[in-house]
């Protein structure tokens, strides 16, 4: 019983942490091929008791190539490479989106951070500007390398184990033709040790 009640807690507390962390706002899709024109949904959840009333968000430095879709009920400015939604609401328990297309560097491998922050209809702001593992991460994106790049390795990769494949096949054959050359000699000069007694 005492097991049981155990691990109810441990799945309630897991599912907490797991309902906290999607909570997060964040940046879709989380991955996204380098040198290239990509439509994020800068996703925020209202996580008080409150709605959410205004949104911010800052494009990393180089991304001058972006543009925002239009968001009924909100109204955007800009101020640099900072965005601003305000006038709108997302209510208690609900999220909502706010798309972007930004033109990403040919940078494969580097995680851009887009630092935002949330503020509350009762004055409160969270700050989105932690690093990946803290309780208010920045919303972040992966460049990946392009498809291509991405298909060019794994051709080599199976063409060379291919290759590996293929010797090893031959070295298999010629231990195969050794071993069976080997016998033959072996029988032989049996038979002939034979033939040489019986005379």
């Amino acid at each position: 019983m005492k097991l049981r009640l155990a691990l109810i807690a441990a799945c309630t507390a897991a599912l907490a942490a797991a309902s906290a962390a999607s909570a997060h706002v964040t940046l879709n899709p989380e991955k996204a091929p380098a040198d290239s024109f990509t439509r994020f949904a800068l996703r925020v959840p209202t996580e008080e008791d409150v709605p959410t009333v205004k949104v911010s968000v800052q494009r990393p430095a180089g991304l001058d190539e972006a543009t925002c879709q239009p968001k009924a009920g909100w109204k955007r400015t800009e101020s640099g490479r900072v965005v601003t939604w305000s006038g709108g609401q997302i209510g208690v328990g609900e999220f909502d989106e706010f798309g972007l297309s930004v033109h990403l560097p040919n940078t494969p491998g580097k995680v851009l951070v887009f630092p935002a922050t949330q503020t509350y209809a009762n004055g409160k702001v969270v700050h989105w500007i932690g690093a990946l593992t803290s309780d208010e991460p920045a919303p972040h994106v992966m460049l990946e390398a392009a498809a291509g790049e991405t298909t060019a390795t794994t051709t080599t990769t199976a063409s060379s184990r291919t290759t590996e494949n293929e010797d090893d096949d031959h070295d298999g054959l010629a231990l195969a033709f050794g071993i069976a050359g080997l016998a033959a000699g072996l029988l032989a000069l049996g038979l002939t040790l034979v033939r040489r007694r019986r005379a």
